[in-house]
Parts: C-alpha cells; sequence; structure tokens
C-alpha cells in the first residue's frame, strides 16, 4: 500500500538517490540538493510531498512557495511554484504522480494560492521549465491536468576551442573607446551599482544572483563593467550560479544604450576571459530564441542545446 507524507529530517538521502535513478539525464548531488533545495530561504517541509511502498521512496514531488521577498516586499501571494518531481519506473501508471499532485494543490490552495507554474521559479529552480524531449510523459502528465505552456526558453553551449577575437570585434572595441565606452573588470566600488543596475533594469534574481556569488566564490575578475563616461552602461559575468566557472550570465546592457554593439563587445570579452581562464566551454540555461540576446548568441557560435516549456495552471 502506497502511503504519503511530507519531507522529514534525513529523507533527502533518499530523494537524491530517487531523482538519480528516476531523472539520469538531469542528475543531482547531495550538496546541490541541500544548497538548492533545502537552504532556500523558502523551503516549507509540507511542501516537499512524498510516496512510500513501505519504507520504500517510490515518488516526490516539490512544491515552493515565496516566503522571503526577491525585491521589496514582494511575496507573489498568488503564485506557487513546482520545480521537480519524479516517480520510480516500476511505480507509475498507478495513480502516484496524480496524488502528489493533487496533494501539492492542496499545500498551494492552504496558502491561497491561485496559479501553479512549473518551474521558472527563482532563487534555486533546477531547470527553467520541462526538457518535453527527455521528459515526454511528464510533459504530457502535466498536460493532462491542465498546465498550458506559456513560453519556451533555450538552453545554449559554445566551446571556446576555437574562440579568438576577431579583428571586427577589435576594431568596434576601437570605435566605441573613442566614444567614451569602456569595458573593465569589476572592483568593490562597482559592486553596489551593477547589483542595483541589474535588479532594477533586469531581474531582482540576477541582482540576488551577483550578491550572493560574491559572497560565496565568484571572484571579481570574472565580472565585466561597461561604462559611458563614468556611467555603468552593462555588466556581464560568468561562475556566478552555484560556482559553476562555464556557467555563463546573467548578462545585460542599458536599453537607451542598445544598437552600439554594446552587447556584442561584453559578450565577446567575457567568452575571451573565460579561455584566458582555462575554460573549454560556455553554457546557459535560458534566453529567447528569438530574442535579440538569443540572435546574439548564435552568431558568436552559441548553439541550442535544450528547450524548455514553462507551464501554468489556474487552480
Amino acid at each position: 500500500m502506497v502511503t504519503y507524507r511530507s519531507y522529514q529530517s534525513s529523507d533527502e538521502v533518499e530523494i537524491v538517490n530517487l531523482w538519480n535513478n528516476c531523472l539520469p539525464k538531469d542528475p543531482i548531488t547531495a550538496s546541490r540538493f541541500r544548497n538548492l533545495v533545502l537552504l532556500d530561504a523558502n523551503f516549507d517541509p509540507n511542501g516537499l510531498l512524498l510516496a512510500f511502498d513501505g519504507a520504500k521512496l517510490v515518488g516526490c514531488m516539490y512544491g515552493v512557495r515565496r516566503l522571503l521577498p526577491m525585491i521589496g516586499t514582494e511575496l507573489e501571494e498568488e503564485s506557487g511554484w513546482i520545480t521537480f518531481f519524479f516517480v520510480d519506473a516500476n511505480y507509475q501508471r498507478k495513480g502516484i504522480g496524480s496524488e502528489l499532485l493533487n496533494q501539492v494543490i492542496q499545500f498551494f490552495q492552504a496558502a491561497n494560492r491561485k496559479q501553479l507554474f512549473f518551474a521558472s521559479y527563482a532563487p534555486n529552480y533546477i531547470l527553467p521549465g520541462l526538457d518535453k524531449n527527455v521528459y515526454p510523459e511528464a510533459f504530457r502528465f502535466l498536460q493532462k491536468y491542465g498546465f498550458q505552456t506559456l513560453y519556451s526558453p533555450v538552453a545554449m553551449d559554445r566551446s571556446l576551442i576555437d574562440f579568438h577575437k576577431t579583428a571586427e570585434i577589435k576594431q568596434l572595441k576601437m570605435e566605441r573607446e573613442a566614444e567614451g565606452y569602456t569595458i573593465t573588470t569589476a572592483n568593490n566600488g562597482d559592486l553596489y551599482e551593477v547589483i542595483q543596475f541589474a535588479t532594477t533594469i533586469f531581474n531582482p534574481d540576477w541582482g540576488r544572483a551577483i550578491r550572493e556569488g560574491i559572497l560565496q566564490v565568484l571572484p571579481l575578475e570574472r565580472i565585466l563593467i561597461a561604462r559611458h563616461h563614468g556611467k555603468l552602461v552593462g555588466f556581464c559575468l560568468y561562475g556566478g550560479y552555484e560556482g559553476i566557472a562555464e556557467r555563463f550570465g546573467p548578462f545585460g546592457v542599458d536599453p537607451n544604450q542598445q544598437g552600439k554593439g554594446l552587447g556584442k563587445l561584453l559578450l565577446h570579452e567575457c567568452l575571451f576571459h573565460m579561455k584566458a581562464e582555462g575554460l573549454h566551454n560556455a553554457w546557459f540555461l535560458w534566453t529567447g530564441e528569438k530574442s535579440t540576446a538569443g540572435h546574439l548568441y548564435v552568431k558568436t557560435g552559441f548553439q541550442i542545446t535544450r528547450k524548455f516549456h514553462v507551464m501554468k495552471k489556474d487552480i
């Protein structure tokens, strides 16, 4: 008989083992699970629902709601997120996933949530959405229960083995420098300004990622700052998420400064720094395939490696 309950201390050992059996293309370590789930300021054990056959863990689904504002006092009080779920292959099609979803929805309804997302949660998302090419049955499962695709970000990778600064980039840099633009590595005096710039112009999660990255392992020489006559107009970095050096981003240019090739210069300068550090690849998880940034990445040699679907259900 399958029984259900929420997370209890030391369940994480079995959760990680089952995760790696069920999701071998996206494995996780005990330390990553601890950092991204258990140590998340928004973690509530009542949202981590587990299914057991006797003492054996056979299914898991995690629902999280915002308890700590990303910025200001905004708690997104109508929203909840499912960031992962899985069921042992030998126990699928027995209603376990359906019951886990039912209990997660009850968890959210008790907190007066009205909309449920998979899986655009910040700050500690595992993947930005569901990869239906890798997990077609999971995609059909969510569709069956009323989830609809909102948008489909893509992940991209680029080998740095053949990367070099072209004559075009060198010429563009000279032209912008003649106009008063500079690109430099960050110093302590830049930090408040770049964090506020990332937070207010782009996304509060970007500012958080920079701040927390520096507090943990991110060296300042991995942050590039673009200025125009002293005014901050763009930034670019790598190694900011989980200390993974080859993970590129976040990256942004002031919308009022676009059209001058500053994004292209920052991107190339950043990739040059990555290669100089001995890295062989650059990758990131999330951009719009048809966005301005997406087109820039493709022109710079990035290739789409995965496509995700952010999905939503009204509850």
